[in-house]
């Protein structure tokens, strides 16, 4: 026990990848890394583990590219397709029709709706045209022959189901497999659609059994599953294939099979399996949460992917193919030319004809392997982790590196080796990337907390942190090293920015080396305030320094220390210049932008050079307000954001502005003085500044006259004043603008 708490730092950090994974798996924090690499996991072997046979029992009719080339274009007259049924079911005597296609609108090919229209108007007198147009209806009909043709013959019509046309529908649908009542309340996920395109009212009513050839594509748009069931207004409707194999079946009902009492499934609410009911005897087929089948692709798909018989459709109508050849055969009618926008990307393929996919599904239910997702998933995953991810914490930290790697092999094989297990025996896909990825990432962590971490000295820190923060700072942060870094992380900061005004007049009339010692004295005694306010020195650019509070060591008087520390260095600017009047040389002037806001901290940089800086929108607004010290003549101009944390101090409101990069306006202030410094004629003076404002921003420019005067009786040396006076006397010219915010917008920086 006592080598496990020694260690505990380090069974913390391995644990990490086990908690985030585990927030994973039960739908927490979903990790989008994770369900992509599950996928490409469940890609690869499925091609690695697909028959790659041939079922005979499956024939597909393809309305390929030579089809379309001797047929005609498709549409096809429904004439065809009922010359095309008659010649599957008469010379070829097959077992099932399935058409993974829909006839969702009257054929008007034959001419017949007009010739009607002529018989009832133009010809209508005509001699003998309407008795010999009523002896031509029936050849004519090309919806009343196709029929016909279906009438009593085991065939399975296709439709679709689609969420793309705003609730409209088409066609008539099957009748449902099973009603809401039959969920006892469950709330289970189907995959739900608000319209459909069926098969028009005379074709529905001469082959009543239909199901829906909708494929579910995943986020990637990849083809994995097919819904068995899915819900429209309520009611529940079975796919082609499901359809198809429960006529083979001899129709048997269907019912929800619900999950069996187990301790990891016990929660779950969705279905397990769909029921038929086969005489005395009721067959599940295992379904997932969506109430879909994977496909258990044979092959890679289309006519040489060597998994079903593709025979042509022209072949079939031109009685090229021998009488009885497909007999007892399962027909699905589809096609694979690309111009009828049938194929799909799946895991074996990224052109996958979509009626073999429904091939699939029906040779898995036939052989009664189908592959699912159980119910216990979450639940086997979330044990996997647990059994690893304990194991892998509490062991690593305590064995020599080598026995770690051949721990994390280990644990990380057998993972691999029981899921593989379960999917070839018994068909079972579950999740096995979080397991594999928290147990390398666990390795990982362990190893590198051991090189770096451990090893790690307060000195090192000290070196790392010296030149940025004071040294009191630095003493704190090697009390507990483990706790700081140069690791970027975003955090509620406060930015400066102070440049000297003067500084190029200076260099013009300086010599160099007189320069550089001015500006070193200058920045060594600002520096000195900043680093005594507990600020961390950013950097210096020219004439200007750089400082923020919050980092590396977090105070929540972040926005108070800076404030105090730009008046401090105001008052240090304004004794610097005293002693340079008394020496003859040029005095300097001084602007600070203060900012509080969200940045970005850390060890930022190239491989070159990198140095320990604040980022963020609230970094530059900073900067901004640095620039408009000068425009409103004072020396310090601070943030709404940093003057609400900073609240022992008295303001002034400068303006509300709109800086060059932002939208929104901020409104900036002037620190005064310390709040229990400031006397009852500044509080006065500030009082009637805020009544200023509120009349300049509703545009009343009188009382703003009246008010500029008691400012100026009061204080007629303030630039600002004199700089509102000049804004109100243009401003009075313009006529009254409702949509003026009050605020000032500077376009440049």
């Amino acid at each position: 026990m006592g080598l496990l708490l020694k260690h505990w730092p380090r069974i913390a950090v391995t644990l990490l990848p086990l908690v985030f994974t585990l927030l994973h798996s039960v739908g927490v924090l979903r990790l989008g890394v994770l369900d992509r690499l599950d996928n490409i996991i469940y890609d690869t072997r499925l091609r690695g583990t697909m028959p790659k046979t041939l079922d005979e029992r499956i024939v597909i009719v393809d309305i390929d590219e030579k089809s379309l080339a001797e047929v005609g274009r498709w549409p096809w007259g429904r004439n065809r397709l009922a010359e095309l049924t008659d010649e599957l079911f008469g010379r070829q005597k097959i077992a099932l029709l399935g058409f993974d296609v829909v006839f969702a609108e009257a054929d008007e090919s034959s001419g017949l709706k007009r010739l009607n229209e002529l018989a009832q108007k133009e010809l209508r007198d005509q001699p003998g045209f309407v008795e010999k147009l009523r002896q031509m209806q029936a050849s004519l009909d090309y919806d009343a022959m196709f029929a016909k043709a279906l009438e009593k013959r085991p065939v399975v019509m296709g439709y679709y189901l689609t969420s793309d046309r705003d609730g409209r529908t088409s066609g008539v649908l099957p009748a449902p497999v099973m009603t809401r009542d039959a969920l006892q309340g469950r709330p289970i996920t189907f995959t739900t659609w608000n319209g459909f395109g069926s098969n028009i009212p005379s074709l529905a009513a001469a082959a009543p059994m239909a199901g829906h050839f909708n494929p579910i594509a995943e986020g990637d748009g990849v083809v994995r599953s097919l819904p068995l069931i899915a819900e429209y207004k309520g009611q529940y409707y079975e796919s082609l294939s499901l359809a198809m194999f429960r006529m083979l079946a001899g129709s048997p009902t269907v019912s929800p099979g619900f999950p069996k009492e187990r301790f990891i499934s016990r929660s779950y609410q969705g279905l397990v399996g769909i029921q038929l009911k086969l005489g005395n005897k009721m067959l599940e087929i295992p379904v997932d949460e969506r109430v879909s089948t994977l496909v258990p692709f044979r092959g890679f798909g289309g006519p040489n992917g060597g998994s079903f018989r593709y025979v042509s459709a022209a072949d079939l109508l031109s009685k090229a193919i021998p009488a009885g050849q497909l007999k007892d055969k399962i027909v699905l009618v589809g096609t694979t030319a690309p111009g009828l926008q049938d194929l799909r990307v799946t895991p074996v393929s990224e052109i996958y004809p979509g009626v073999e996919a429904h091939a699939n599904v029906i040779s898995g239910l036939l052989d009664g392997k189908v592959l699912v997702k159980p119910d216990y998933a979450i639940g086997y995953e979330v044990l996997m982790l647990t059994l690893a991810g304990l194991i892998l914490a509490f062991a690593l930290p305590i064995v020599s590196a080598t026995r770690a790697v051949i721990l994390s092999v280990v644990v990380i094989a057998a993972l691999a080796a029981l899921n593989f297990w379960l999917y070839l025996g018994y068909g079972l896909v579950l999740p096995l990337a979080g397991a594999l990825v928290m147990a390398i990432t666990a390795f990982a962590l362990n190893m590198s907390y051991g090189y770096f971490v451990e090893s790690r000295s307060k000195r090192e820190l000290a070196n790392l942190f010296g030149t940025y923060v004071p040294p009191e700072l630095v003493d704190e942060m090697v009390k507990d090293p483990d706790s700081y870094s140069m690791a970027a992380t975003n955090r509620q900061m406060t930015v400066m920015f102070c440049d000297m005004r003067g500084f190029t007049k200076m260099s013009e009339t300086m010599e160099p080396i007189q320069l550089q010692a001015l500006l070193t004295g200058v920045f060594s005694r600002l520096t000195g305030i900043i680093r005594a306010n507990r600020g961390t020195i950013d950097k210096y650019m020219g004439d200007c320094v750089m400082a923020f509070w919050g980092a590396p060591v977090e105070t929540n008087e972040h926005a108070h220390l800076a404030v105090k520390s730009a008046m401090e260095m105001a008052s240090e600017v304004r004794a610097i210049n005293e002693d340079h009047r008394a020496r003859g040389m040029p005095e300097i002037g001084i602007g600070i932008g203060v900012n509080t806001g969200n940045m970005c901290v850390g060890d930022m940089g190239s491989n070159i050079r990198k140095s320990y800086t604040v980022i963020g929108d609230a970094v530059n607004l900073g900067s901004r307000l640095e620039g408009l010290s000068k425009i409103y003549g004072v020396d310090i101009v601070v943030s709404e954001s940093a003057r609400k944390l900073a609240p022992d101090f008295g303001w002034q409101e400068l303006d509300r502005v709109r800086v060059k990069g932002k939208d929104q306006a901020v409104a900036i202030f002037w620190p005064v003085a310390p709040a229990n410094r400031i006397g009852a004629d500044t509080e006065s003076e500030l009082k009637t500044w805020a009544t200023f404002l509120r009349a300049y921003r509703a545009q009343d420019w009188d009382q703003c006259d009246v008010l500029m005067l008691n400012l100026l009786r009061m204080n007629a040396k303030k630039y600002l004043y004199h700089l509102y006076s000049d804004r109100v006397a243009s401003m009075r010219l313009l006529p009254f603008d409702l949509e003026w915010d009050g605020a000032t917008n500077f376009e440049t920086k």
